[in-house]
């Protein structure tokens, strides 16, 4: 890696990090409390590495495949990188994902949840579970309805003994996202989950108002593919 990509790299996790700061304060929360996910799909370990190198930790991939490409060598390297699935997970990939990730966000449906729990009990390995929600009833888009939420967390809870720690949402790209963050924080809280993982590179500032725990960002710290 060059000192102009290390740079380039810096510089725009140092701009992420300064306006999460600013966003959490404006609402009287501590920056620390948001975790800042650079979602790394589509880019390849050398660009990753800039960031690591930057200081980063925290990374989010959307495909199995994927990651177990790149990802291996780098928790090799650097055995206190976080890894989440923030994508789809296909049943099929469960003891994939089970195996390399340290977070799974995309829990949303009962069969998943039955072969989670059967991947993390052969595997003895706890990956934490975010679910799912769709919180704009889109019918292309994966994730449990809000009328549902409550019955579902309950039974990976009880019925499957999932370690469930927050819920998580993409709100439709043609509404308002203030309205779909305020609904999973108000279900979060209902259902006694203190995480929240929403907001991406266009709204993680206003994400952090509602109270993300978590935002997802890949343009803002890595460019489009190819920059």
């Amino acid at each position: 890696m060059n000192d102009a990509a290390y740079k380039a790299g810096a510089d725009r996790l140092a701009e992420v990090r300064r306006r999460i700061a600013g966003a959490a304060r404006a609402s009287n929360r501590d920056p620390d409390a948001v975790t800042l996910v650079a979602v790394s799909k589509t880019h390849g370990a050398d660009r990753i590495q800039e960031l690591i190198d930057a200081g980063q930790r925290v990374f989010g991939e959307n495909r199995v495949q994927e990651a177990e490409e790149k990802f291996p060598a780098l928790k090799a390297r650097h055995p206190d990188l976080e890894l989440h699935l923030i994508g789809p997970l296909q049943t099929n990939k469960a003891r994939d994902a089970v195996a390399l990730f340290d977070v799974i966000q995309s829990v949303d449906r009962e069969r998943l949840a039955a072969i989670l729990a059967k991947e993390m009990a052969r595997a003895g390995r706890q990956p934490s579970c975010f679910v799912q929600v769709n919180t704009g009833e889109e019918p292309q888009k994966a994730g449990v309805l809000p009328v549902d939420v409550d019955g579902f967390v309950a039974l990976c809870r009880e019925a499957y003994k999932l370690p469930i720690v927050g819920l998580m949402c993409i709100p439709p790209v043609d509404e308002e996202p203030a309205l779909h963050f305020a609904l999973l924080a108000k279900m979060a809280a209902r259902n006694d989950l203190a995480q929240v993982s929403m907001g991406m590179s266009a709204d993680y500032e206003t994400a952090i108002k509602f109270g993300a725990t978590h935002v997802r960002v890949g343009t803002a710290l890595f460019g489009t593919r190819g920059t």
